[in-house]
């Protein structure tokens, strides 16, 4: 009877709880704008933060209250800000497409690990550890953070390493923020050459840990006819607003870090918000 008894209390309980609650929510509705509403129509949902702001919903607030740029919703892409300038009727703004890139090379042919790690299943719990049990404390650990936090399924791992099909990516960039060695990054859709190395040692050293190191040799830096490449922090860095996509520099990588690369779009038959799906 004394089990009844506290059910039915516990019951009563919840009961007024919840009108309470429809009645508050009644009262203390506050009206979204219609604007408002209809710009966020057009956001995909993911809340990636990409654009400057939270979350879809406060960069809609944002473009409601006016100033703000359509096209910083990068997943969106372009049909997003076409659709949102529409609506706001000010003049359409290009999106800048990008898509993750991994700056790792190093397979399991290229490098070896140096201890043996059974802890979580994590590249962050891993790379706690001494940075990790890979020779290179730069190169990918291959427990997919990135893959776990991707909303379109676009990562893989494979050979050790993460692999991204850009076919899929909506450029969110969730997976570069995640990233604890920090060598996912978002390039341009554009780019035709990128470094498949984050490795920041001497070139012997960084030789040593892995066979497709950057070894700051410069004959990229030398090479490049429009000044796009500089070696930084013994790394070769591209600038993407320099580069002229000719390609020279890739044939004077000895190493063969530099690579041809081709970022393919998103079906145009498929939105961001089916990838979702």
């Amino acid at each position: 009877m004394e089990i009844v008894i506290a059910f039915l209390f516990i019951l009563g309980v919840a009961l007024i709880a919840g009108i309470l609650l429809l009645i508050f929510s009644h009262f203390f509705f506050v009206e979204k704008d219609p604007l408002e509403r209809a710009v966020r129509e057009c956001l995909p949902g993911i809340n990636c933060g990409a654009c400057g702001y939270k979350g879809c919903d406060d960069y809609a607030a944002a473009l409601a209250g006016g100033g703000v740029k359509p096209n910083l919703c990068i997943p969106g892409a372009q049909r997003a800000s076409d659709e949102i300038s529409s609506i706001l009727g000010i003049e359409k703004v290009e999106v800048e497409d990008k898509v993750a890139f991994v700056a790792c090379n190093g397979h399991c042919e290229a490098t070896a690990p140096v201890a043996h790690y059974e802890g979580v299943q994590s590249c962050r719990a891993a790379s706690m550890l001494f940075g990790g049990p890979e020779a290179c404390r730069f190169g990918c650990l291959g427990f997919g953070d990135c893959a776990a936090v991707c909303p379109s399924n676009a990562i893989c791992l494979a050979d050790g390493i993460a692999h991204v099909d850009t076919s899929r990516c909506l450029g969110c960039g969730r997976c570069a923020q995640t990233c604890p060695k920090q060598i996912i990054s978002m390039l341009p859709q554009e780019a035709a050459v990128a470094v498949m190395c984050s490795n920041q040692q001497k070139g012997a050293d960084a030789r040593k840990v892995c066979k497709n190191a950057c070894i700051a040799c410069r004959k990229c830096e030398k090479k490049c006819p429009s000044g796009a490449i500089a070696v930084k922090d013994n790394l070769a860095v591209i600038d993407y607003t320099k580069c002229t996509r000719c390609g020279l520099c890739v044939g004077e990588c000895p190493t063969g870090c530099l690579k041809n690369v081709f970022f393919p779009d998103i079906p145009e038959d498929c939105s961001s918000k089916e990838l979702l799906e």
